[in-house]
Formats: structure tokens, C-alpha cells, sequence
């Protein structure tokens, strides 16, 4: 029988190819999940992997809150306290494929899915999403595994819960990598009066549609693609759209061939961040761990940039700030990682030495 297009795309990845061991000591085969790459195929498929760079090894793992869980990819020895990689607006856990392998290999990475996205669990019917949940996950990552530190590696959305987090937690951090966007972005009070509005008729409609159970418009895998691609204002290059659509699709029960994204569509309603642009700005005085920002310059920045250009004055007085601009688009770290991973080593290596 004829591999599908889908399965031959997915087993190709580098992370399948060469999957990381996430405990030391153990020989026990690891088992990666690759789901549902075609309606022809097994459902779940169990890659078993060896390799002697630590790079490339991954472990799924699966976090247990209230409502269910949140997974993750842990890479490294488990015994490593690891930096939290943690995703953009409807992306997930695969945004740092690429850029996992190239960290360095003295520390652990996890990279996780946050709730509705990717592997994670999807919130309870009733509940909308607001983008403070990643802070508060954040806080039951570090109850559930002791920690008394985190290290943080946000994009996009993350990076603005990063800054957050890193804000209302200073003493809790120690150290803190922000990819492209630098914090929440100031709206006028128009553009949140009426986006309110919006988003909570859109929750509404959303709700409806799910009760109703009826599956999201299913493409052919081309096309699936094209649609994340074009979705994200090609910021997420062709080529890489495949590491996302790892966690984030499933085969249609009535086309076979098909194939629909698997994230909550409730997302597409999300809560977003509504301060005044004096709040960020306290909120910049009180980060006073390591911190680096990487700006892409071919990415929007957001909001107008005189919001912007203040609060990076702001964290200019951290002496242990660090800022830093790249060619690329809002996904340079997915589809360019090599252009991100030496400041982002030399800023590890600086405050989590060997």
C-alpha cells in the first residue's frame, strides 16, 4: 500500500528522524507521537529512535491540571531544570523544532502546548481564553515540578506572558528570552471597546458550533498547508509549516484524504491583554532578571511604535537587558534558527553555565 503524502512529510521532520532522550540513564526506547497522518494509516505512530547527540532527542510528556492536562516535548536529562519554551496565537509546541536541536546541550528544553493548542487539553465548555491562562500555567508548571526558578523562552503571545510573568514574578525568574513581540500592546480605547464586543459574540457563535458537533472544514494536505501559511501572512514559511501541522491536524471521518486543524476554534475568540500603556511600563521597571528581546525586522511591531520605543527605554535600566534585531519574519526562530541561535546561546551560556 502506498504511504500517504502526509505520513511520507511528517516521518521526514529532523525531530522524528532523530528523537532525544529526555531521561539519563535510561535505555529505554523513547516513544514519539505523531498523530493521525492519514486516514489510511495507524492513528498513532510510535517512532523508536537512537541517537548519541542529545539534540535531537525528545520526550512527550503530559502535565496534569484541573482540566486535564497540559503535553509537552521535553528535551535533555529530566533532572535538569529545563527553560520553558512556550508558543504564539494558535501555533504550539513545534514552533521550536528547529531551534531545540541548536540550544545548548548542557541544559534541558520543554516545550509545551498551551491549553486548546496543539496536544494540551481544551478548556471546559462555558470558558473562553485569555491570554494571562499561559501565566497562570506557567506558575503550575513550577508547583507541580518544585521549581523555585524558571527560565523562559516565549514568541510571539508568549513573549508577552513571558514579560508578564517575568513582571508580577520577578524574584521567580532567572532568566528570560522574548521572541519578536516585546509586551502587550497599547490599543486605543476604541479598538478594545468594540474588539470586545466582537470576541464575545464570536465566543457565542463559536460555542454553538461546537455543540453542534459538526466537524471544521476539511483540505487536501497541499492546501492545508497553503492556508497556514497564507494564515500567519506568510510569516510561517512552506517549508515549515509541516512541524506545526504535526500537532495540529486530523483526518477528516467524512473526506477521506482530508484533513482539518485540530486546535480549539475557540482561540479564534481569545481575550487578549487590554493595558494602559503606563501599566506596561511599570511592568518593564519591575523585570530584573536576565532578559533578552530578539526583534525580526521584516515583523510588524503591533502597536505604534512611540509604545514600543518607551518601554524598551524602560528595560534598558536592567543592566542584565539585552536586545538584539534580525533579519526574518515573525517565525524567524522556526524558519531561520540559525539566525536566532548563537545570541540566544551566548545569552544561555552567560547566566546558565555549564
Amino acid at each position: 500500500m502506498e504511504v500517504h503524502r502526509s505520513l511520507r512529510l511528517l516521518i521526514k521532520l529532523p525531530c522524528l528522524q532523530n528523537v532525544r532522550h529526555s531521561s539519563s540513564g535510561s535505555n529505554k526506547p523513547l516513544k514519539i507521537l505523531t498523530k493521525h497522518v492519514g486516514s489510511h494509516a495507524v492513528s498513532r505512530i510510535f517512532h523508536r529512535r537512537y541517537h548519541d547527540d542529545i539534540h535531537f532527542q525528545y520526550e512527550e510528556i503530559s502535565i496534569p491540571v484541573p482540566w486535564g492536562k497540559i503535553a509537552g516535548k521535553w528535551y535533555g536529562p529530566k533532572h535538569v531544570r529545563p527553560i520553558v519554551g512556550m508558543h504564539g496565537w494558535q501555533d504550539n509546541a513545534g514552533t521550536f523544532d528547529t531551534l531545540a536541536p541548536l540550544l545548548p546541550s548542557h541544559l534541558s528544553f520543554l516545550s509545551i502546548d498551551a491549553p486548546g493548542h496543539g496536544l494540551s487539553s481544551w478548556l471546559p465548555a462555558g470558558t473562553s481564553y485569555h491570554s494571562i491562562d499561559l501565566v497562570l500555567i506557567v506558575r503550575r508548571l513550577m508547583d507541580d515540578y518544585n521549581w523555585d526558578k524558571i527560565s523562559i523562552m516565549g514568541h510571539s503571545m508568549s513573549s508577552i506572558n513571558g514579560f508578564v510573568f517575568s513582571a508580577l514574578f520577578p524574584d521567580k525568574v532567572d532568566m528570560f528570552v522574548g521572541i519578536d513581540v516585546l509586551k502587550p500592546p497599547i490599543r486605543s480605547a476604541r479598538h478594545i471597546v468594540d474588539g470586545l464586543a466582537e470576541r464575545l459574540e464570536a465566543t457565542l457563535k463559536l460555542e454553538r458550533r461546537l455543540k453542534s458537533g459538526s466537524e471544521p472544514p476539511a483540505y487536501e494536505w497541499d492546501e492545508l498547508v497553503n492556508r497556514l501559511h497564507e494564515g500567519s501572512n506568510k510569516s510561517v514559511s512552506l517549508e515549515s509549516c509541516k512541524y506545526l501541522l504535526q500537532r495540529n491536524c486530523k483526518p477528516s471521518t467524512h473526506e477521506p484524504h482530508k484533513y482539518y486543524f485540530s486546535r480549539d476554534n475557540r482561540l479564534k475568540s481569545s481575550l487578549f491583554y487590554t493595558l494602559h500603556h503606563e501599566v506596561t511600563l511599570e511592568m518593564a521597571r519591575r523585570i530584573k532578571s536576565p532578559h533578552l528581546f530578539i526583534k525580526a525586522l521584516q515583523a510588524p511591531y503591533y502597536e505604534r511604535k512611540e509604545y514600543y520605543d518607551a518601554t524598551l527605554a524602560e528595560l534598558k535600566n536592567n543592566p542584565l537587558f539585552e536586545y538584539h534585531e534580525v533579519e526574518g519574519s515573525h517565525h524567524v526562530h522556526l524558519n531561520e534558527p540559525e539566525k536566532v541561535a548563537p545570541i540566544i546561546n551566548s545569552f544561555i551560556n552567560k547566566y546558565r553555565p555549564l
